[in-house]
C-alpha cells in the first residue's frame, strides 16, 4: 500500500521535505559477494548478539544495563529488519513464507516517519515468535528491484506470502503493523484463558475488541472470527471465562458478548447488534476513534476513510487546546457516530495549512472551527467565537442543514477607474449575476502560466469596447475566491454572461486572437442594426 496522508480529493497536496537517517540499518556491501551467501545466517548472528546484550553481568552498572537509550533501542530494532538489494531480494522473498517489505526513499519524509514504527514492529513480532521476516528496500538505490516488486511510491508496504505480494491495508503505528501482520499470517484472535494473561494483554494493547463465548463454536463465534480476519486495524481477543473477560471489559453480564475498548474517557462501547460480520465491522468503523482525534501523519489515512463523512476540524495551538479538550469531548458525546471531531495543531503547517488554505485562512494563528461534508465535498466555517456552546450549535446546524456552505473570498476591492473590474467571492452576485449588463469574466490564478497573456488580451479588449455601456469586463482570482455558480477546472477561462441569461454563460476560447474575440463579442452584445466594430 502506498502511504498517503493527503486530504480527500478536493484538498490541496502537502509539500514536504526531510532527510531520512538510516545509520542503524543493516549495510550490505554490494561489492563483496560473500555478504550475500546466506542472509539468514547474518540475521541470526545479529539476533544472537542482541540476546547476549540483553544478558549483561549482574555486576555491571544496573542503571545502564536495565534499559537501552533511545538510540540503542532503535539500533537493535533496525538490525532485525533485513536490508534487501539487487542480489538478495529474490532469494529472500522466495525462501521465506512471509516477508513484510518496506519500500522507501532516503529523501521521503513519510519514509522517515514510518521507519522507526516498522523497526519497533519488527522487534515485537520477533518477541512474539512470528514467522514474518521484516525487510526493507531502498527503492531509489535499487529502482529495477523496486519495479519488479511493484513498488511505485514511497513508502510502500507489501506482504509476500510464498513469493506472492499482497497489498498492505493496515495502520502505520508499530502496534497496528504488528496486529495486521499477525492477522494476515494466521493469528486473527488472541485467546485469553487466565487472569495473568488478561493483565498482560491490557499492558500491550490500548484498543481492542473482546468477545466472550461459552464455547468457541457456533454461528455467533464464526461471525466474530470472520470479522477479526477482515478487520485490518484492531486486535481481537476472546475468552470463555466471564471473570477473566471482566478484567478486559468490566460490564460484561452474559456470554456471546462483543465490545470495543479504547484508552480514553469513552473507554467501553458494547455491541448490541446481531452477530454478522458486516454489522460487526460497521460497528467498529463507527466506534474505533476517540471522541476527539488528533490528526497525525500516521493516522490521516484512517481519518479520511472514516464512514463518518461529517467531520468537524478544530485548529488550535497545543496549549489552547488543552483547555478546550474536555468541554469539546462533552460536545462530541452528543454527536457520536454522526459527527467526527478532529484536532489539528494550527502551528503544524504541514497538516494545518492545506486545510486552512481552503478557507483563505492559512495565516490564522487563533483557534478556528471548520467542517467538511465529505459526501458532497462541502465545507463550513464557524464564524462566531469557538466556545463549546457555539460549537455544539454549529454541529446541530450541520446535521439539520441550516448552516450555509462556506465559500472563501478576498476583501472587497476598490474598482474606481478600473477598466477591468476585480470580482471577489462576496461581489460575484452583484457584479456578475445580478448586473443588468453583459459581463465578460476572466477566471485566473496567480500560478497559471498562460493567465498573464489572457489578462493582457482582456485589458486590450476592455479599452477597445470602452464606449459600449452595455458591456463590463471583469476578472476573478479563482485561487482565493469561490462561488457556487462558478465551477472552473481550467485556467485561464473566459466567460460571457449575457444580460438576461446569466445562468448560461458562454465559454470563449482563450486560444483565439484579439480580433476573433472582438468579433464574437460584437455579434453577441451589440444591437443588430449597429455596425460591428471589430478592428483593433
Amino acid at each position: 500500500m502506498l502511504f498517503s496522508k493527503n486530504p480527500p480529493s478536493r484538498f490541496l497536496l502537502l509539500t514536504l521535505t526531510f532527510v531520512l537517517l538510516l545509520s542503524f540499518s543493516i549495510n550490505i556491501n554490494a561489492s563483496d559477494p560473500t555478504n550475500f551467501e546466506d542472509d539468514s545466517d547474518d540475521l541470526e548472528q545479529l539476533l544472537a548478539l542482541d540476546e547476549q546484550e540483553d544478558q549483561l553481568p549482574e555486576d555491571q552498572d544496573q542503571e545502564s544495563s536495565s534499559r537501552f537509550s533511545e538510540a540503542e533501542v532503535l539500533s537493535k530494532a533496525q538490525r532485525i529488519v533485513l536490508e534487501l538489494n539487487s542480489d538478495n531480494s529474490k532469494r529472500v522473498i522466495d525462501e521465506n513464507e512471509f516477508v513484510l517489505l518496506l519500500g522507501y526513499a532516503p529523501w521521503c519524509v513519510r519514509s522517515a516517519e514510518l521507519m522507526p514504527q516498522f523497526a519497533e514492529a519488527a522487534t515485537s513480532l520477533k518477541e512474539l515468535g512470528s514467522p514474518v521476516l521484516m525487510a526493507k528496500l531502498d527503492a531509489e538505490r535499487y529502482p529495477k528491484v523496486a519495479s519488479l516488486l511493484d513498488i511505485k511510491g514511497f513508502p510502500t508496504l507489501l506482504l509476500f506470502v510464498n513469493g506472492t505480494s499482497k497489498a498492505y491495508t493496515g495502520g502505520f503505528s508499530a502496534e497496528e503493523i504488528v496486529i495486521w501482520a499477525r492477522k494476515k499470517t494466521g493469528v486473527p484472535v488472541i485467546r485469553i484463558n487466565t487472569v495473568t494473561e488478561a493483565e498482560d494483554f491490557l499492558k500491550k494493547h490500548h484498543m481492542f475488541v473482546i468477545g466472550l463465548f461459552e464455547k468457541f463454536e457456533g454461528s455467533d463465534y464464526k461471525a466474530f472470527i470472520k470479522a477479526a480476519m477482515s478487520d485490518n486495524e484492531i486486535q481481537f481477543a476472546e475468552a470463555s471465562n466471564i471473570e477473566v473477560a471482566k478484567l478486559l471489559y468490566p460490564d460484561i453480564k452474559a456470554t456471546n458478548f462483543l465490545g470495543i475498548v479504547k484508552s480514553e474517557p469513552e473507554r467501553y462501547t458494547a455491541y448490541d447488534g446481531t452477530f454478522e460480520m458486516e454489522n460487526i465491522l460497521q460497528f467498529l468503523d463507527y466506534n474505533k476513534f476517540p471522541l476527539v482525534t488528533k490528526l497525525t501523519e500516521l493516522n490521516s489515512v484512517r481519518v479520511y476513510s472514516s464512514p463518518i463523512k461529517l467531520q468537524v476540524y478544530v485548529f488550535a495551538k497545543a496549549d489552547d487546546f488543552k483547555t478546550l479538550l474536555e468541554p469539546l469531548q462533552d460536545v462530541a458525546r452528543k454527536f457520536i457516530i454522526k459527527v467526527m471531531f478532529i484536532y489539528i495543531d494550527i502551528v503544524d503547517e504541514n497538516l494545518a495549512k492545506p486545510f486552512l488554505t481552503l478557507f483563505g485562512l492559512e495565516e490564522s494563528k487563533n483557534t478556528l472551527v471548520t467542517a467538511f461534508d465529505n459526501k458532497g465535498s462541502s465545507k463550513y466555517l464557524l464564524q462566531s467565537d469557538p466556545t463549546p456552546s457555539n460549537i455544539e450549535e454549529f454541529c446541530s446546524g450541520l446535521l439539520h442543514g441550516s448552516i450555509s456552505t462556506y465559500f472563501k473570498s478576498q476583501p472587497i476591492p476598490d474598482n474606481n477607474n478600473a477598466s477591468v473590474l476585480a470580482v471577489v467571492g462576496k461581489t460575484f452576485d452583484d457584479l456578475v449575476l445580478n448586473s443588468p449588463k453583459n459581463v465578460l469574466l476572466e477566471v485566473y490564478t496567480p500560478w497559471c502560466i498562460n493567465c498573464e497573456t489572457t489578462s493582457k488580451q482582456v485589458e486590450k479588449l476592455a479599452k477597445h469596447f470602452k464606449g459600449l455601456d452595455s458591456l463590463i469586463f471583469a476578472k476573478i482570482d479563482a485561487s482565493a475566491n469561490e462561488h457556487p455558480k462558478l465551477q472552473v477546472d481550467n485556467y485561464p477561462s473566459l466567460f460571457l454572461y449575457k444580460a438576461g441569461d446569466k445562468d448560461n454563460p458562454i465559454k470563449l476560447s482563450t486560444k483565439s486572437g484579439s480580433k476573433e474575440l472582438a468579433a464574437f463579442i460584437n455579434k453577441q452584445v451589440r444591437p443588430k442594426d449597429q455596425a460591428a466594430k471589430d478592428e483593433l
